[in-house]
């Protein structure tokens, strides 16, 4: 799969996503991630359209806090670089949920287990020794900080965190609402039709969202509102949320089977 990330004269993102792109092992751990998620648990897509999709959406939102003037914290706290934080920010992404293949419940921690080896792969000899044990450090603080309710320390960590929770448009919910298991995620995720990230008026990032129906809420209360709360970059973000025209009806009929009740 191709991340399709614009690299923007940064070359040593160009080389890691060289290498993402190449790599048979983030294959297989984006598909079995899925089968976990999908065929087993019957929740929403975590398999690689919603590794490609949050990757660039983070990438987005770290751009766009840089040119509303916010410093990474490698920049600030290590001396390095923003093309560094922009790796930081787009190998943790990538990373995030591999935990997957293991299970749902702890995958935060789980997919450090697996990323760890994975993140000096990436790596490679892109970078000297310090920095790349700067960057492997703060690359797992992000993939263990997007997990709800653990507040990440870093711009970088606190985009991962967001970004994941802003892939909500509804394709994320067709595999599982069309296998016949409805859920308040599939339905909510659904009613989402839309969500488009720029530059706001007084903050240096907007977020506009659309919805078909006021089941959306559900994602942006349970999920977006309580991950941009615990994350650093709350201050630097403003949400605009309506539902468009008449309420779109998701669901025609829902029932509940006797060992159910």
């Amino acid at each position: 799969m191709s991340l399709n990330v614009p690299y923007q004269r940064n070359a040593e993102l160009r080389a890691i996503v060289y290498r993402i792109d190449s790599s048979e092992a983030l294959s297989a751990l984006w598909t079995a991630s899925n089968i976990t998620a999908i065929d087993r648990m019957h929740i929403n897509d975590h398999g690689p359209v919603h590794i490609k999709i949050m990757t660039n959406i983070a990438l987005k939102l770290l751009r766009l806090l840089v040119g509303g003037g916010v410093e990474p914290s490698v920049v600030k706290d290590h001396g390095l670089r923003v093309e560094d934080a922009e790796v930081v920010v787009v190998v943790g992404s990538v990373l995030h949920d591999v935990g997957h293949v293991i299970h749902r419940e702890n995958h935060e921690l789980l997919s450090l287990i697996l990323a760890a080896p994975l993140v000096d792969e990436l790596l490679g000899d892109t970078y000297d020794r310090r920095t790349a044990t700067i960057l492997k450090g703060e690359i797992l603080h992000a993939i263990y900080a997007h997990q709800r309710s653990i507040a990440p320390l870093t711009i970088e960590a606190g985009v991962v965190k967001v970004a994941d929770a802003l892939d909500m448009e509804s394709g994320r919910a067709r595999i599982p609402f069309s296998m016949g298991e409805p859920s308040i995620h599939s339905v909510s995720a659904m009613a989402i039709q839309s969500v488009t990230i720029g530059e706001g008026e007084s903050k240096p990032i907007k977020i506009t969202i659309l919805m078909s129906n006021s089941a959306g809420i559900f994602q942006l209360d349970n999920l977006l509102r309580e991950k941009l709360k615990h994350s650093t970059i709350a201050p630097y973000v403003e949400i605009v949320a309506e539902v468009t025209a008449e309420e779109k009806r998701i669901v025609e009929r829902f029932s509940i089977d006797r060992e159910g009740s």
